[in-house]
């Protein structure tokens, strides 16, 4: 059966706060969210998740649509290896590709080039062809992947370790085409575009337990201090332990990189 794609548009997310610049952490403790939307400078895949002082910090850029049943589909559709292209603002016409994306209202991860970033502004516009929700694998669910990035995770699927399910918090129970999940307890040695799997863990429509079963995805966003979150990981595939074999490389571990992406010019 044929995926289809489709032509979406979002546009880069200016970050937003309340009257009140502070957040609370999971000792108590305020602080001041840095990184988590918008423009995003000097993060790179392959940085340490904890590296950064920030919150939630992603490579790239983050899009969001103005109406939000259009920027929830766009969080749906959207999947890793997709195409985008900057269509307005001083960095028309330069090209990027999907990394990922994260729950609450919905963001797409964009990655450009350092110097595609640096000329980009929040309220540029950005398109996205999305390809890749509805492929399949034998014996395997597979959501927000491009099929071209398929390749990339020939099984058995390279990772960084496995976790529990019990160390997921935020995004539990939440639909996994849409959401990341955030992994409380991780390897210190994680790194952001690295693999990891999640065991008793079923991601097929609503993330939930489920004894004997596995999801692997890709980190998309480092850490943060608030309590019930950590890391992100996009679920990407996702099926019973024997069905889904890993290799655990630990310290050894490439994860995806920008050499695995393709800036097309």
């Amino acid at each position: 059966m044929t995926t289809v794609a489709m032509n979406l548009t979002g546009a880069v997310e200016a970050p937003v706060m309340g009257s009140s610049p502070y957040l609370i952490d999971a000792d108590g403790a305020p602080y001041v969210p840095v990184g988590s939307s918008g423009v995003v400078l000097g993060v790179h895949l392959g940085d340490g998740v904890f590296a950064h002082d920030a919150d939630h910090v992603a490579p790239g850029v983050t899009l969001e649509h103005r109406d939000p049943a259009a920027r929830h589909a766009l969080t749906a559709f959207a999947c890793l290896g997709n195409d985008a292209v900057v269509r307005s603002g001083a960095a028309a016409g330069a090209r990027g590709t999907v990394l990922g994306k994260r729950g609450e209202e919905g963001r797409v991860i964009v990655l450009f080039p350092d110097d595609v970033l640096a000329a980009l502004l929040p309220g540029d516009a950005i398109a996205v062809r999305a390809h890749g929700q509805g492929a399949t694998l034998p014996g395997l669910t597979v959501l927000n992947v491009d099929p071209r990035m398929l390749p990339r995770l020939a099984l058995p699927v390279g990772v960084r370790g496995i976790v529990p399910s019990a160390v997921v918090g935020n995004g539990i129970g939440r639909p996994a085409q849409m959401w990341d999940l955030d992994l409380q307890e991780v390897p210190p040695e994680l790194c952001l575009g690295d693999f990891v799997a999640v065991d008793d863990l079923d991601v097929r429509h609503n993330a939930g337990y489920r004894r004997g079963w596995r999801t692997v995805g890709v980190i998309v966003h480092g850490g943060s201090p608030l309590p019930g979150h950590g890391p992100g990981l996009m679920p990407m595939l996702c099926g019973p332990i024997a069905a889904l074999p890993v290799h655990v490389d630990g310290d050894q571990h490439l994860g995806l990189r920008a050499d695995d992406l393709d800036f097309r010019a």
